[in-house]
């Protein structure tokens, strides 16, 4: 018989159900196989997960109706961690499978059966370096140079213990991207390493951009058939057939973004996850999770290496470097200053008895100089100016009192949606696109509009109208360029949308600092501090001009650029969310939907955790001695949504200690909301990023 878990999102049905295996179908049935069914009278897929001697209870049993994959795409080691994250997100064990393995392609199978019958088993491809000779330490053989990732501090010992198949753990601050430090070429090389020596490799960036420099970087180091490449954008017959080279074990590397956190690597050895404070890395679909906490489930399992790495540290990252969980690899500050740009802050008081109008004006004269001898200098190469807002003119106020300039039909902003419609006054929506004419402000009554912040269009063409002889490129979340050539040049873009330059910029400026750091949400200093970095390791040292200009009040996040101490940032909101036992430092869950549907929700998880004793903590990635708290901590809400007065929202704060016990009623109360169909769903989402 067979234990099948059904591909359904409803929470009751989450668990696993017993099925006869026919003769015809015996042969084919194995576990980690698709499966198709009957419950209930209807047709339904799911997963075949073991096969038994004895059902599970005295129930009548149905047969398989068919199995419908010739090679099982889910490996056991993939189906506990997704076991795993589906319990620590209070979510349904299939919903996460949805995002693991991709949808099945015939064809791809056929082919891949076709190959391996045709080559001997287990027929690894060969690499562009040989293995290590029998006896000899694996990276010592010839063709293998020493990694980048050994010139930071404690970076040799970490590298060592990598090929030695000893598994540490890291989180890398790298000093900058551009020529030995470029990260697609430092993260191939070590791929390269390990994968000599036997072992599996899984690299993961946030986007396609970052996944096409990757693969170039890994056709260089190791030839386009020696890895596999798993994206979303990709489509799913090269995702699937990437999926069964991966589980077949004929390609050892696997590149990819948010999709192949999944990927089953045979024999995996080390995990590489770039820039993991990246928004791309958080699932949008239920249950939510965060490639971050999948790779720490799969290194705990697997006691593979892994390797977090960026220009930041992200807070969660911090926690567990805190807590031991995790070594510090990081530049020397001898090493940063001779491989970093020089960052000048306008809200210095040098810069401020400088330029009196540094505070009010959106390019200040030390971005204007710096901008100017990059451009016209001695060694002129591009300058990066980054801005918040895409678009032209996205948002407009009132000329007299600098009320925000909203619509009548539907409260969204008001703006100009190009170069056109700013010269003739076409004011619309950004939200319905309603056309709004004879605005009348509706504090002062004033009928005349001014600019109230300006997108990635408006600021290239003011540019573009200071340096006439000047080439102006903009990018944005519409339209990503990858790479810049050398010369001078402009590059406007928005945040996270920077392009790279192949020889560095000579100059970044940071505008628009404020309007970034004045939005709500518990992390918005660290992201925009990351995005700041990341946009500062693009440029030249300073020892060859390059100078990053950051356009903000003098706060902790522009403090920490131009110290250039990310650790020493995210320390600090550790401490900070430790006080509080606010995430990561504690867990919270988060629930939205109609008034009474949450209500009743919460009714519900009251009863379940009283029936369920407290258990104690596990350790795993997770958890860490050095987060403490009452066991239980109080509801807030519900109340509320600011964004829809029908809908309700209720927060739950709680520590570690009690983290499995709460979850576990979560997961409970849901099942038994399903199960009753008496109410209206509700959204659990637990440690959602922006909540707060």
């Amino acid at each position: 018989m067979a234990r099948v878990l059904l591909d359904s999102p409803v929470p009751h049905l989450d668990r696993e159900f017993d099925y006869l295996i026919p003769v015809t179908l015996d042969e084919r049935a194995r576990p980690g196989s698709r499966v198709a069914v009957r419950f209930g009278g209807r047709p339904m897929t799911g997963w075949l997960v073991s096969r038994e001697d004895e059902p599970a209870t005295g129930a009548q049993l149905t047969e398989l109706t068919a199995v419908l994959t010739s090679v099982p795409p889910l490996t056991e080691e993939v189906l506990a961690s997704a076991r795993a994250v589906a319990r620590r997100q209070a979510g349904v064990v299939t919903d996460v499978l949805r995002a693991a393995v991709p949808p099945r392609v015939a064809q791809v199978e056929k082919a891949a059966l076709a190959e391996d019958a045709g080559a001997a088993a287990d027929h690894p491809v060969t690499l562009a370096v040989e293995e290590a000779p029998e006896g000899e330490p694996v990276g010592a053989g010839e063709g293998i140079a020493p990694t980048v990732w050994e010139s930071l501090e404690g970076g040799r010992a970490f590298v060592a213990a990598v090929l030695a198949g000893d598994g540490p753990r890291a989180a890398a601050v790298v000093p900058s991207r551009l020529l030995e430090w470029d990260e697609a070429a430092a993260m191939a090389h070590l791929a390269r390493a390990v994968a000599a020596g036997g072992g599996g490799v899984l690299l993961l960036v946030p986007d396609h951009r970052d996944l096409d420099r990757l693969c170039a970087a890994l056709d260089d180091a190791v030839g386009e058939e020696a890895y596999a490449r798993i994206g979303s954008e990709d489509g799913n017959t090269p995702r699937y057939r990437a999926h069964l080279a991966a589980l077949r074990g004929t390609r050892r590397i696997v590149a990819g973004t948010r999709a192949a956190a999944w990927a089953p690597v045979r024999d995996l050895r080390l995990t590489v996850l770039w820039d993991d404070g990246d928004d791309a890395w958080a699932e949008p679909r239920a249950p939510y999770f965060h490639a971050r906490e999948v790779v720490l489930e799969r290194t705990r399992r697997t006691g593979s290496a892994l390797l977090f790495a960026g220009p930041s540290r992200s807070v969660p990252v911090q926690r567990l470097v805190e807590s031991g969980w995790l070594l510090h690899l990081g530049p020397s500050r001898a090493a940063q200053r001779e491989i970093g740009p020089r960052i000048v802050s306008t809200a210095d008081a040098w810069e401020t008895a400088r330029d009196p109008f540094a505070q009010r004006a959106r390019l200040p004269q030390a971005a204007w100089g710096a901008a100017r001898a990059a451009l016209l200098g001695e060694r002129p190469g591009p300058v990066l100016v980054q801005v918040a807002r895409a678009g032209f003119i996205p948002a407009l106020v009132c000329d007299r009192c600098r009320t925000p300039a909203r619509c009548r039909r539907c409260a969204g902003p008001l703006g100009f949606r190009d170069a056109r419609a700013a010269r003739l006054g076409e004011v619309a929506c950004r939200w319905c696109g309603t056309r709004e004419r004879g605005f009348r402000c509706t504090e002062c009554g004033a009928g005349a509009l001014r600019a109230g912040a300006r997108g990635v269009d408006r600021t290239a063409e003011e540019l573009g109208r200071a340096f006439p002889r000047i080439p102006v490129h903009s990018s944005s979340a519409q339209h990503r360029l990858g790479t810049i050539p050398p010369g001078p040049s402009l590059v406007v873009a928005t945040v996270g949308a920077e392009p790279v330059a192949e020889d560095g910029y000579a100059a970044a400026l940071l505008l628009d600092g404020d309007a970034q750091l004045q939005r709500e949400g518990l992390d918005v200093p660290g992201r925009v501090l990351a995005r700041w970095l990341a946009a500062a390791c693009l440029v030249r040292p300073a020892a060859d001009g390059g100078v990053v200009v950051v356009t903000a009040d003098a706060g902790e996040a522009v403090n920490a650029l131009v110290r250039r101490d990310p650790d020493g940032f995210a320390a600090h909101q550790v401490a900070e969310r430790r006080e509080l036992h606010l995430p990561p430092a504690g867990r919270l869950a988060e629930v939205t939907g109609e008034a009474s549907a949450v209500r009743e929700y919460l009714d519900l998880v009251e009863a379940a955790r009283r029936e369920r004793p407290e258990e104690d903590v596990h350790e795993d990635p997770h958890s860490a001695p050095l987060d403490g708290g009452p066991a239980r901590l109080p509801w807030i809400g519900p109340v509320p949504d600011a964004a829809d007065e029908t809908r309700s929202r209720a927060l739950l704060l709680f520590p570690y200690a009690a983290a499995d016990a709460t979850v576990a009623a979560l997961r409970a109360a849901r099942s038994a909301a399903s199960a009753r169909r008496e109410t209206s769903p509700v959204r659990v989402r637990l440690d959602p990023a922006g909540v707060l």
